[in-house]
């Protein structure tokens, strides 16, 4: 190690402060007097060094790309998962609303079908339909408890659909026109012939014991005679929708593949029907007491 005597020291700093303030004048003076030399070196610099930043500027440039990408994807998973939430939610009222409106149209058909000469008259709604090959039935959300009884007409805004034939405390079945137990006298309007309107479980009942004087044709319509004292007369039931070798074809003017309300009518008919037999009790086995009896015979 270098040991400097104070003189020396003493010189050094005395010498430091002017040749700084010389050589600053002298780069101020060299800046002014060739001011190209010094833009011109300012300028190489950077033409080395922009390279160099480039490419150290790529991988972060990637890495920001990358990113934004991500948060993009992020931003559209969560906005799809939004959307097809409202769209579950903007269904579920459509179908809430497309149903309302099927019961206000049924419901307006119904104020429209007040039934005339009719003791009295329940609203009904169809809970069930065991339509298929073999019946052609409905099972409807009155009973008893609504004060109907079985063999009272039931009907829509359209026309007749069948009878009840089972009647519980708050459920009934009903028998509809197309059942092959159905059978329903009928008049044809046009000519007043009778016939008996019967079910065979198609779409189309059969007009059955119609002469062949009296006929009937395309379009005529069918409406319940009255005879049997099941319905009343004048119940609109179809039209003739067909005629070939086994008889008219009728097409109800109710379509009962979609049922949703019903009127069920009291005419005070159905007190006349006979009622249904009641269910036996089975015999029972002889009790331990009777066992013990002596056979008197």
């Amino acid at each position: 190690m270098i040991r400097l005597s104070p003189q020396m020291r003493t010189a050094i700093q005395r010498t430091t402060l002017p040749v700084l303030v010389l050589l600053s004048g002298a780069i101020v003076v060299l800046g002014k007097a060739d001011q190209l030399v010094f833009d011109s070196l300012r300028i190489a610099v950077s033409d080395a060094v922009a390279p160099v930043l480039d490419a150290a500027a790529q991988p972060l440039n990637a890495v920001g790309a990358v990113v934004d990408h991500a948060k993009m994807a992020v931003a559209t998973y969560r906005e799809n998962v939004r959307l097809e939430a409202e769209n579950q939610r903007l269904l579920q009222w459509q179908q809430t609303a497309l149903n309302l409106a099927a019961d206000n149209k049924q419901l307006r058909g119904l104020l429209k079908a007040v039934p005339e000469n009719a003791l009295s008259y329940v609203t009904a709604r169809v809970v069930a339909n065991s339509g298929g090959a073999f019946v052609r039935m409905i099972l409807i959300n009155a009973g008893t408890d609504d004060h109907v009884s079985r063999g009272q007409a039931v009907m829509t805004g359209e026309g007749l659909v069948g009878r009840l034939t089972e009647v519980g405390e708050r459920a009934a079945r009903v028998l509809l026109i197309t059942d092959l137990n159905s059978r329903i006298p009928v008049t044809v309007e046009r000519s007043h012939a009778a016939a008996v309107l019967a079910g065979d479980n198609s779409e189309r009942p059969r007009l059955l014991y119609l002469s062949a004087g009296d006929g009937a044709k395309a379009g005529d319509r069918i409406v319940t005679s009255g005879e049997g004292g099941v319905f009343p007369p004048g119940l609109p039931v179809g039209v003739v929708a067909s005629i070939d070798g086994a008889g008219a074809r009728v097409e109800p003017y109710v379509e009962l593949s979609q049922l949703g309300y019903v009127l069920v009518a009291d005419y005070g008919l159905s007190r006349s029907l006979p009622q249904p037999l009641p269910v036996l009790a089975r015999p029972n086995r002889r009790s331990k007491t009777d066992a013990d009896e002596p056979n008197l015979r």
